[in-house]
């Protein structure tokens, strides 16, 4: 038994000064200081009766403290529950409810709003502020240096990450040491990251792509990051940029929308990304347009790849070799994936749409409390069904068609709305469209386009109507056609089609 993941990354510092976190004026904290402030902070979770097992819930804005707790957390022995910074206190009170922490560590600001949830749950609020101040700062500044890491083995669980429940109840997917280092250590290889690395790190951090895909990554391969509060274009510009009293970004992990916005900044040249190494893409599917204007301007081509909370990451596009727009790439090394009946789980023959199962150390251990929906998820020989909907190509290129809640059954015929919306997005005019089913008295399910269209644009429903006739079957028509200036989107960037169906629905 070790303390398997924190071990890991301690083994791996490659210097106990050097840079792990950077501000963006320049203010450092060594993989040291790191070392040592998540100690304090395990001794002040013990402190407080946090025993290894425990749950720890934290929603906290970002901040390098927040990776320090998360540290304690695996050095304790703690299952560490981060929490969106957006979810309400009705919203968290269900988190604690059913997850039943020891405490729930929060912002000062949000510990009043959160007093009634917590107190239902019988869950211990602490609080830590933004800067020298809270409750667990208070405890840690005053807690030794040094903590003996408690045992953990692989199948132990690190952290529970809540799924974002748009079809329901939301379920918590148990994570283990081996789930996230495994995973870490597999893209560490297939990303080619070094020491030397400077990842640019704008992401939130309370879900899996900020917290495990960047900041594990960067701690197994003993790499730097610059550290902003959020996304800012300007502000990721500045981080590519020399100074001497600054690292400089050599790569940058984003969600689509991170794309979207720096192709608006002027300031986004082949010069100015001159010194960067990567540009990385997940968490929503990134248009072939923006895949091929960022690679015109910056001159390197985007590596999109495919994971989700339960599975980490599960497919990348290679780092050499070609990355083609709207694919994911190939299984990463040690993950099998397959596309399946989704009635039957029988594979299915190279470019027919079906469910993508996967199976191997990156799969979680299930979901919380919830052991007949684990069952029901997972195939007998191990697979688990993730629920998106894709295809593999002759030469094995993972295809992401949609989500198998979104496929629309009009008139007994299946439609992917994938299909739909690519269509659309590549007529002029179109900025970018989500294809929705709505309840429909003739067909079950009537389908329909919102669509954002290009400033002064002329095309209107009409116009999408003609070009659609030669390149779709007409049951895959729009029946309705709507106009809007943005698509709902969750804070990964993803769209929320459920939003859309209770908006247009009625």
């Amino acid at each position: 038994m070790s303390n398997h993941l924190l071990d890991l990354i301690a083994s791996r510092v490659p210097d106990p000064e050097k840079i792990f976190i950077q501000s963006l004026d320049g203010e450092s904290i060594t993989y040291r200081q790191m070392l040592s402030a998540s100690a304090r902070y395990a001794n002040a979770l013990v402190s407080l009766g946090v025993e290894p097992g425990d749950r720890v819930a934290m929603q906290m804005e970002k901040s390098p403290a927040f990776l320090f707790i998360y540290l304690a957390c695996l050095r304790a022995g703690a299952v560490f529950l981060p929490l969106n910074t957006a979810y309400t206190p009705h919203e968290v009170g269900y988190f604690l409810s059913d997850a039943k922490p020891k405490l729930i560590v929060c912002d000062i600001e949000r510990a009043d709003s959160l007093r009634d949830a917590a107190g239902e749950a019988e869950v211990r609020i602490v609080t830590h502020g933004q800067g020298q101040a809270g409750e667990l700062y208070d405890l840690a500044a005053i807690s030794p240096p040094d903590f003996a890491n408690a045992a953990r083995g692989d199948d132990d669980l690190a952290a529970i990450l809540y799924t974002s429940g748009t079809t329901g109840r939301s379920k918590g997917a148990m994570l283990s040491h081996d789930n996230l280092a495994s995973n870490a250590l597999t893209l560490v290889d297939y990303w080619r990251f070094t020491p030397d690395d400077v990842l640019i790190h704008a992401l939130p951090v309370y879900h899996t792509h900020g917290l495990f895909v960047a900041t594990n990554n960067i701690l197994l391969c003993g790499g730097s990051m610059i550290f902003l509060p959020k996304f800012s274009a300007p502000q990721i510009l500045e981080a590519m940029s020399e100074r001497p009293d600054r690292l400089r970004g050599t790569v940058l992990m984003g969600v689509p929308t991170f794309y979207t916005r720096l192709l608006d900044e002027p300031g986004l040249t082949r010069e100015a990304c001159s010194h960067m190494r990567l540009f990385i893409s997940g968490s929503a599917p990134l248009l072939a347009e923006t895949h091929r204007a960022f690679s015109n301007r910056a001159g390197h081509a985007i590596l999109e790849r495919y994971g989700m909370t339960e599975t980490n990451m599960n497919t990348s596009n290679p780092y050499d070799g070609e990355r083609i727009a709207g694919t994911v790439g190939f299984p990463l090394p040690g993950v099998s994936l397959r596309v399946a009946d989704p009635q039957t789980g029988a594979a299915l023959p190279s470019g027919e749409i079906g469910v993508i199962e996967v199976k191997g150390p990156n799969v979680f251990k299930g979901y919380w409390l919830m052991p007949e929906k684990t069952a029901s998820e997972f195939r007998p020989d191990g697979f688990f069904i993730t629920g998106d909907l894709g295809t593999i190509d002759d030469r094995g290129y993972v295809r992401i068609v949609g989500r198998g809640k979104d496929l629309i059954i009009t008139g007994g015929l299946n439609v992917y709305p994938k299909e739909i919306e690519t269509e659309i997005d590549s007529l002029p005019g179109v900025v970018e469209s989500a294809v929705i089913g709505l309840p429909d008295h003739d067909f079950g399910e009537a389908v329909a386009a919102v669509v954002v269209r290009a400033k002064a644009a002329p095309i209107d429903e009409a116009a999408i109507h003609d070009a659609l006739q030669s390149r779709l079957a007409k049951f895959k028509w729009p029946k309705k056609i709507f106009f809007v200036d943005d698509l709902p989107r969750n804070t990964m960037g993803k769209v929320q089609k459920n939003v859309l169906r209770t908006t247009y629905g009625g």
